[in-house]
């Protein structure tokens, strides 16, 4: 390609994601529409300022390549092993049953039997870029269904393998089940080889690397670690992507992975835009003008029925309601690596039913995001104002009653846990007690904020309540309510600020606030590194913390006097400050004159 042509074509595809992503962006519509949209526009079919998608295609895959590396960044070993039950236990069923019920669907509609199975091995298939690009955009990866949905696609990257190896046979090419065998050794060597060089080569190389302290060549680094590995996976017969998930993973805990995520990600993004437009381009919008209903039917069935299949297999076992829904729509469509399967069996099947095929997977690609918007306009409001999920019947009276099951409570349970003191954890998250549940830990769905539920759970026999709630407002309630109608029972809560913690002053509840205790260990670490004995660091946090608490119980009467409260809290701190300052010369002379 000449330099110019070059040239052309870059400004082609920058002008088109510029000018219609941020439009899409606007209208609530998200940028994979906008891309894909942007393909289809200067694509064959639509302006013709690009003629061949397929050779920028093959490129911009790196994108979803460079998505799968920073998605194993996020997920060291330890996290990866907790995710094998989804990965192999919802990935495995939502594969076969797709096949399954795709390959039914097609003898029933007098279809052969290979076109049958290749059809249903296809459309198993789930697009990677878009199903987590378009999670990440709506910030739902972290969520049980979007867990579930990155558990499944890392399968379906695991299962084209095997079903390769089945078109290959279905071929009837000779020599083709030595030839597999052969091939699956290959990649389970390369795969061990690269655990090997990952736990031992690759952490040293990076560190040389760095060492140079030139930005440019650890970026070109990064990008020739991330690429030569797909290269070196493609060239066993394995998935680009896979690989580089692998090596994501095996780095997630490296002293480098914040460079690394840094360095990845605005490339990520530009290819992966790229790669979104490469798919609007191979539209056959020529083949949907001809027999539009036929495409237009066959994909949205395909969508439909593989919306039902993923609900049901996740809903009982690894969803609530609401995220087995989210987790349906996201890998509704058809993914990139239908093409390939279907590429392979372009040779015993005819070259008519290969494209139909080809813009049916298409075609399902630009559903994804009208699904999402759709769900995230009605589905979600409608879930909302729907009825309530009943509170669980509570079956034990322990002596201490945890209202709130996030971070913070979860600690206090398991610290009190292992003192042999028994909790009754409650929560008002649906998805967070399922969530913990499938880890083990017993809690009770429901709102502590009602007098009924709190004595359900044995407030009026209970030695302590403590209050953990995220809900700042919500707390509060929990507290007076409690004080109310509870006397005997003791009461422990959890402030976010200084602003909380003085109306726990006012009610004598003592309150912790959240962030005090591990900002103060941040403070002494910063001591210790400038200098300072330990113990004397420990004595100033300790100081700092004995005169903040008293002076919390010292301006609470002033906190809905704005005026009054900033005039005491300058002097308290200046007071603070000039006692912090004498505290650590006098610390200093000690550690002088040396510790006895």
């Amino acid at each position: 390609m000449h330099d110019h042509g070059f040239l052309q074509q870059a400004l082609v595809y920058l002008a088109a994601g510029v000018i219609t992503v941020p439009i899409f962006k606007r209208l609530g519509l998200g940028s994979v529409l906008g891309y894909l949209v942007a393909g289809v526009a200067i694509g064959p079919w639509g302006l013709r300022l690009i003629s061949e998608p397929g050779t920028v295609l093959q490129f911009a895959e790196f994108g979803v390549v460079l998505l799968l590396f920073l998605v194993g960044l996020e997920l060291n070993p330890s996290r990866l092993w907790a995710l094998r039950r989804p990965i192999f236990g919802l990935g495995s069923v939502q594969v076969l049953a797709t096949i399954a019920a795709v390959a039914a669907l097609g003898l029933a509609l007098d279809q052969p039997l290979a076109v049958s199975l290749v059809a249903g091995m296809g459309f198993a298939m789930s697009s990677t870029a878009i199903g987590l690009a378009t999670l990440a955009e709506k910030n739902l990866l972290p969520t049980p269904g979007g867990q579930a949905s990155f558990s499944v696609l890392l399968f379906q990257d695991l299962a084209v393998i095997p079903l390769m190896l089945l078109l290959a046979l279905m071929s009837g090419k000779s020599g083709a089940t030595a030839f597999d065998w052969v091939a699956a050794a290959k990649a389970v060597a390369m795969i061990g080889l690269l655990v090997v060089a990952g736990r031992h080569l690759l952490r040293p190389l990076l560190r040389f690397v760095a060492n140079t302290e030139l930005r440019e060549v650890f970026v070109g680094f990064s990008l020739l670690l991330v690429l030569g590995i797909a290269a070196l996976m493609q060239a066993v017969g394995l998935s680009m992507a896979l690989g580089a998930f692998l090596a994501g993973v095996l780095l997630a805990d490296s002293e480098y992975r914040h460079e690394l995520e840094l360095d990845i990600e605005p490339f990520k993004g530009l290819l992966l835009g790229l790669f979104f437009i490469a798919v609007g381009m191979s539209v056959d919008v020529g083949l949907f003008l001809h027999t539009p209903l036929v495409v237009l039917g066959l994909a949205l069935g395909v969508v439909a029925l593989k919306i039902v299949l993923l609900y049901v297999v996740a809903r009982p076992f690894y969803c609530g309601r609401t995220d087995a829904t989210l987790f349906a729509l996201g890998l509704s469509q058809v993914g990139e690596f239908a093409f390939v399967l279907f590429g392979a069996a372009s040779q015993f099947l005819p070259r008519p039913t290969i494209d139909l095929l080809n813009a049916v997977v298409a075609t399902s690609m630009l559903s994804t995001p009208l699904l999402m918007l759709a769900h995230e306009r009605f589905v979600v409001p409608r879930l909302a104002r729907a009825a309530p999920r009943p509170a669980d019947v509570i079956s034990e009276n322990n002596p201490v009653i945890v209202a709130g099951f996030g971070r913070f409570g979860q600690i206090v349970s398991r610290v009190l846990g292992g003192a042999g003191i028994a909790t009754t954890v409650i929560d008002h998250d649906p998805n967070q007690i399922d969530m913990v549940r499938r880890f083990g830990s017993k809690a009770y769905y429901g709102d502590a904020t009602r007098l009924d539920l709190l004595r359900s759970a044995g407030a009026d026999k209970a030695a302590l309540l403590v209050v953990a709630v995220d809900d700042v407002e919500a707390a509060l309630a929990i507290t007076r309510l409690a004080r109310q109608h509870f006397p005997r029972l003791r009461l422990l809560a959890r402030a976010h600020g200084r602003t909380d913690a003085f109306e726990y002053v006012e009610m004598g509840v003592p309150a912790v606030r959240e962030t005090l205790g591990s900002a103060l260990d941040a403070a002494q670490a910063a001591l210790r590194v400038l200098g300072f004995h330990p113990h004397s660091a420990w004595r100033i946090a300790a100081q700092f913390r004995r005169r903040d608490e008293a002076l919390l119980v010292e301006h609470a009467p002033h906190r809905h006097d704005q005026k009054k409260l900033i005039a005491v809290s300058q002097q308290a701190r200046a007071d603070l400050n000039a006692l912090l300052r004498e505290e650590a010369a006098r610390l200093r002379s000690a550690e002088d004159g040396g510790w006895r």
